[in-house]
This record gives C-alpha cells, structure tokens and sequence, in this order.
C-alpha cells in the first residue's frame, strides 16, 4: 500500500490545500482532499480489469473551493436539514444558521464541507481532524471530530466517524460522494440499485420530514430487490417531481447501535461494476443528482442519522453527550459482476 502527499493548491488566504493517493498492490486508488475533508476519487477495475474513476468530482483544488453541490465532502455538524434552523435541549433554545429558504441544511454556511482540516498519514489512509468552536452556525458545544479514511487491497474504503463534545450537542456526519460507476460521461438511469429497506420518511416539499414512515412496498420508491433506476425516475409522482428525482431517507434501523448492516447495492451492468455500501449509521439518503448542474448523471448513497431528527424523539437520536464518543462507520466496497 501506497500513500502520498501532494501540494495541490492554496485557498485564498494562502492556506495549503493537499490531494492524498492511496494505491493498493492491484494499482487501485482512491484519492482525498483536506479541504472539507472530501473524496476526490475513486480508481477501481470493471469486469475486463480496465481502471476507471467511479466519482464525479473537479481535476482541480479551484474546482472544490468554488463547489456547490457538496461534491465527495464530509458534511456536518449536522446532515441534511433541521426545521425552521432550529433545535432545544434542556429547554434552551438554539438559533442555526438559515441556508435552505426558512431551515438548515448540511451544517449551514459554517458547514464542515468547506473548512480546511488538519490531517496526518496513518496506516492505509489518512485521518483529518477539526475543531468547531462552541456556538460555530449556532451549535452548541465545543466539538472535536475526526475523520478517517483508509483503502485496503480488496478495494475496499472504510470511513471512520468520531467526536466529542464539551456540552450536549446534535452531530450527525456522512460523506457526499456523487458515483458513476461506468466511469464515463453519462446519465445513471441504467444502473442497478437495491436498498434492503421497506420504510422511507415521508417529507414536505420542503424536504423536512412530517415524523411519519412511509411503506414503500410495489411503489417507485421501492428497491428491496434490485431494480434499473431509471424504471420510476421520471414517474409523475408528486414525490419524484418536487425532488427532481430521488432525494428520499430509506429507514434502516430503529435504534442507534454499532452493527454493521448493508444500506445498498449498486451495479453498473455493462461494464460490470458493483458497490456495497455497509454502515452502523440507521439510514441512507438516496440522491439521484437532481439539483446538480447535470441531473441523473450520478447518485449520492449517504449513511446518516435521519433528517430533522433533534424534532422527532421517535427517530433513532444523535444527541452527543460530554464524556461520551460519537463512533460510526461506512464503508464502501468495489467488486465486479462477472
């Protein structure tokens, strides 16, 4: 295994900007940013052993300074969106930065996606690490995270999530990656997915979740066994249009827990490449790249605590406590179908 340090750009106050390669034995690689702590790329083989980059992403740090589409970043402290930007615990109330018409989205503008990370090469990967100061977008509590990522030689990344907090705080963490897995050009409309799940949230058109779990059995939502994307992607369903595609949280588990459980299978079926999304986290949000400059050219597979949760006690909760660790895990594993 291979890791490397590359100077790759400056951000505009001159702070240095580095792309990170982790190459396995078989010449496969994923690469990494410590601006916004973000997955760049993806270098894995189809079925003929032909290598080919599975992320959309920018070939320039420029590129991920200017993003604004979330693009392969660490997104916190909160993914998704909270309610009228807005939360209490213990009776106080606590004021969030507003940056999805009345509500907060991905953390607000002090978002984790775009601050630069510390980081430090550790075996098989590299491991980033910030500090969000207390009241920073309006969260409570001083937090520390890290953020870890490492490759191994079965093409496999694991992502390794953990915090802490001085004071009772809501931290929910994923990664946004936008994956392609023809590694070409092109719309994802002929890929493969299931998602072991029968539950989704059922959502405003504002995308905040009402508290209900909506059954999906024999609907356009419904992916327990492996079904072509494209099948319902357009269908006229109030749901699909106002998303512009999927943009929907599959329920997983009730409870928080540290079991590893599969949150989705993708095939791409001409060139043969397979991804599995395993993660302790209880839901994936299904992004089908609606609102990206290119719509259905990619799907987002985010493991996270369900939206808007801190208004919703029957949710499996993120609530971080002093003195205790905030320790989740994805990991994302690259196969061919032969």
């Amino acid at each position: 295994m291979e890791v490397s340090a590359t100077l790759w750009g400056n951000m505009t106050q001159g702070e240095e900007i580095y792309l990170f390669r982790i190459t396995n034995e078989n010449g496969a690689y994923v690469e990494l940013t410590n601006l916004g702590a973000t997955w760049v790329s993806a270098v894995v083989p189809d079925r003929h052993g032909i290598m080919g980059n599975v992320l959309l992403g920018y070939d320039t740090a420029e590129g991920y300074v200017r993003d604004l589409y979330y693009m392969g970043a660490t997104i916190g402290r909160f993914a998704n969106r909270i309610d009228g930007a807005s939360f209490s615990i213990d009776g106080v109330a606590y004021r969030l930065e507003r940056n999805d018409g009345s509500n907060t989205n991905h953390g607000g503008t002090s978002g984790f996606s775009h601050k630069l990370w510390q980081w430090k090469l550790v075996d098989y990967g590299v491991c980033f690490t910030i500090t969000s100061p207390d009241k920073e977008g309006g969260y409570p509590g001083c937090v520390e995270v890290s953020v870890t990522f490492s490759w191994s030689e079965k093409n496999e990344l694991t992502i390794l999530y953990s915090g802490y907090t001085d004071k009772p705080t809501y931290l929910n963490l994923t990664n946004h990656a936008y994956f392609n897995l023809t590694a070409r050009d092109g719309e994802i409309i002929d890929h493969i997915l299931m998602i072991p799940s029968n539950r989704m949230l059922d959502t405003t058109s504002r995308f905040i979740p009402t508290g209900a779990y909506r059954l999906i059995d024999n609907t356009p939502f419904d992916f327990m066994y492996p079904r072509r994307l494209g099948n319902h992607l357009h269908d006229n369903d109030s749901q699909l249009l106002c998303n512009h595609g999927y943009n929907h949280c599959y329920v997983l588990k009730d409870v928080s827990g540290d079991d590893l459980l599969l949150a989705a299978i993708l095939i791409e079926p001409r060139w043969g490449r397979r991804l599995e999304v395993m993660t302790t986290l209880p839901s994936v949000l299904l992004y089908t790249a609606g609102y990206y400059v290119q719509p259905d050219v990619a799907v987002c597979l985010e493991a996270q605590y369900l939206p808007d949760s801190p208004h919703h006690p029957h949710f499996p909760s993120c609530l971080l406590l002093p003195g205790k660790q905030y320790d989740e895990r994805t990991i994302f594993i690259f196969k061919q179908e032969h």
